[in-house]
């Protein structure tokens, strides 16, 4: 989970806390809270050879609520008045942005750079992992397992998730005759959570599948909610009752409640191998890692496949193209789309699909709002154009993807979306430039170097096989044509969710 929490850090606003400040429990801890706040309120000022320093007229919270209104806008701004590469004061953090492309891979190799450092305090925040903290070895081992995530036990997963795919959307298949109306994200959210949870874990031996996983997903979701404001440094005792969620979730992924499922995948198998070598059986600790994973497995692919699915109900012509696409290969391979679920696509046959491919790496370019962050080890200098800068020991380093994906000079109109943007000639395209040189990273939603998310091919083939199904059987059709804004709560972290649902219906194809 460490990886793909490179991805960003969430930073907060107070305004939907002020139920939980006012409240007369939390009065105590609020004053403790203002204090800390204004305790924490630096008089920094910037040292020669230091970047650029905005600091904002708010103690501590510096700039973050200006940054939240409107992320990518507030960046450029600050790009155009100190160039690319500035300081700036976030919830009490100092964090220096790198913006230019050409930089990313010399940030990311520095050794006094961490981001084990950084991962590890987001665990311990997030979901309880201390450990992590003083245990490299543990720390080692767990990075061993994502191999499983790649190669053959890629397949495995693959061929896992497909038949849980057909299961999860057989009642839909079968009674979906009449439209059916329901929320977008509602729906993504309940399809998406119970594929991944039955392809990674498995099923429930003892009573229902559907009402362990459906009670999981509740919680997951409530969790979920509150996590920029969990990594933030923000008491958890004024989160109100995210507490009790989060210990309750992580209950539920013991070893004692993880061995009534069946299925579990390789990689679980394995984490679980190595997490019982460094814990004591019944330690809660262990529920806790599992919460870790779960949650890096879900939190993008949902947002994700939203946005596709909103992005192609409102381009049908991209739709129809696709759906040729997919039925030029159902042809090709002899498979005909008959009653039931007969189709079989394995993974090089779904990654032959360049528009489906294409229209998924365009919605992570539009809607992600990731960073990749370091943490300072020591003071150290930076090379760069036109002039070196040096970085202050505790500080925060952030490679910030979205002025890369929103910039016109490498993506035209970059605001609009274009489902075959990233096809040429009929194949994937992966050259794109900026001041006439080739740039090595172009998309960033999955991080880069060797923190970048183990578990992204994974993910890719998910969203693909549940649009393959979706577009093979169903007739699909928007409802609410009003334009979604994604909510910026999750500003330097992930995917962006909405800020509302949307209305769609499907009905099986006649």
């Amino acid at each position: 989970t460490a990886e793909d929490l490179s991805s960003g850090m969430g930073l907060f606003s107070l305004e939907p806390l002020l139920p939980q400040l006012l409240s007369f429990q939390g009065l105590a801890l609020a004053a403790a809270l203002l204090l800390g706040v204004l305790c924490l309120s630096s008089r920094r000022t910037r040292r020669p050879g230091e970047p650029p320093l905005i600091k904002g007229w708010l103690p501590y919270l510096g700039e973050a609520l200006n940054f939240q209104k409107n992320p990518l806008g507030f960046m450029k701004t600050l790009q155009k008045q100190h160039g690319d590469i500035f300081t700036v004061l976030l919830g009490g953090k100092y964090i220096t942005f790198i913006l230019d492309p050409f930089q990313y891979q010399s940030v990311i190799k520095n050794r006094k750079l961490s981001f084990r450092i950084f991962s590890n305090k987001v665990l311990r925040k997030a979901f309880s992992i201390k450990k992590l903290e003083t245990n490299d070895d543990l720390n080692d081992e767990l990075h061993i397992c994502y191999q499983l995530l790649q190669g053959k036990s890629l397949d495995i997963l693959t061929e896992n998730m497909m038949q849980n795919l057909r299961q999860v959307l057989e009642f839909h298949l079968l009674k979906a005759t009449d439209w059916v109306m329901t929320p977008l994200l509602a729906f993504c959210n309940s399809v998406m959570f119970e594929i991944t949870f039955t392809t990674i874990y498995g099923k429930s031996l003892a009573g229902s599948t559907k009402k362990f996983t459906t009670e999981l997903r509740d919680d997951y979701l409530k969790f979920d909610d509150k996590f920029p404001y969990l990594v933030s440094d923000i008491p958890i005792e004024l989160l109100g009752n995210v507490k009790s969620i989060r210990n309750k979730l992580i209950k539920n992924l013991t070893s004692e409640h993880l061995a009534k499922i069946q299925g579990w995948s390789q990689v679980v198998q394995m984490r679980q191998d190595i997490l019982e070598k460094h814990y004591m059986l019944e330690d809660l600790e262990i529920g806790a890692h599992h919460l870790g994973f779960l949650w890096a497995s879900v939190t993008n692919t949902i947002p994700t496949m939203f946005w596709a699915m909103y992005y192609l109900l409102q381009h049908p012509k991209a739709m129809a193209v696709l759906r040729d696409e997919i039925d030029h290969l159902l042809q090709s391979t002899g498979q005909k789309k008959g009653s039931g679920f007969p189709i079989h696509l394995t993974r090089e046959q779904l990654d032959s699909l360049v528009y489906l491919e294409s229209t998924i790496l365009e919605v992570l370019r539009l809607c992600s709002f990731s960073s990749i962050f370091r943490f300072v080890q020591d003071d150290l200098t930076i090379h760069s154009e036109p002039q070196d800068y040096c970085l202050r020991k505790g500080d925060l380093v952030a490679i910030f993807p979205p002025a890369l994906h929103y910039d016109p000079e490498i993506f035209e109109a970059p605001e609009e979306f274009r489902f075959n943007r990233f096809v040429e000639d009929g194949k994937k395209k992966t050259t794109f430039f900026k001041k006439g040189k080739k740039l090595k990273c172009y998309l960033m939603p999955f991080g880069t170097g060797t923190s970048k998310c183990p578990g992204r091919f994974l993910a890719i083939i998910e969203i693909k096989q549940l649009l393959v199904v979706l577009l093979t059987y169903f007739d699909l059709e928007i409802i609410d044509d009003k334009p979604i804004e994604a909510n910026c709560s999750r500003f330097l972290f992930g995917i962006q969710h909405p800020a509302s649902d949307v209305l769609f219906r499907y009905k099986v194809k006649s």
